[in-house]
């Protein structure tokens, strides 16, 4: 009688296969984790860009930098005057509105409001700390401010003390 032939794969084929994943594991897990960390500073860097363009145009056409007036009922140097200068109509001295009017023709200069900063230890958090003096920078009491901004001067950072790859601090961009 013959024998049933067996199909499957040999203990040996089994290893070769394995050994050739794992290859290919140590190969791509590095460059995985490359990315994602490239992707932050990708990140801080485009957000910074978008917020620095909204903050010189709104400079340009009111003379002064958002949040230094009042805006409506938000306080001057408030981050509320400051997100709504930013995110509505605006006038000539900075008050607010909802719709345009002739009055009320400046802006909104950030359509989808204040991005969220993509960067520990305040990832997703869209929050200002509004400072007055000094060089803004990483601010360990401001929990929910995903930037700091000076509204004398118009300088924005993350509010972030993570580094990039290069070992960069975030709040230096």
């Amino acid at each position: 009688m013959r024998a049933a032939k067996r199909s499957g794969f040999s203990l040996v084929e089994l290893i070769v296969v394995v050994v050739i994943i794992g290859i290919l594991a140590a190969i791509a897990i590095p460059r995985f984790s490359r990315g994602a960390t490239g992707a932050g500073a990708s990140g801080v860097g485009g957000n910074l860009q978008v917020l620095r363009n909204a903050i010189e145009l709104y400079y340009y056409e009111h003379g002064e930098y958002p949040g230094k007036n009042a805006a409506g009922a938000a306080a001057a140097g408030s981050e509320a005057a400051f997100i709504a200068q930013l995110t509505k109509y605006s006038d000539a001295n900075g008050g607010v509105s909802d719709t345009p009017t002739g009055e009320f023709k400046f802006g909104p200069y950030l359509r989808k409001g204040i991005p969220p900063c993509p960067v520990a230890p305040r990832a997703g958090k869209s929050g200002i700390s509004m400072i007055n003096t000094g060089t803004p920078a990483y601010t360990a009491g401001a929990a929910d401010a995903g930037w700091v901004f000076n509204y004398e001067t118009g300088d924005i950072c993350v509010n972030s003390n993570d580094t990039d790859a290069d070992g960069k601090s975030y709040d230096t961009y």
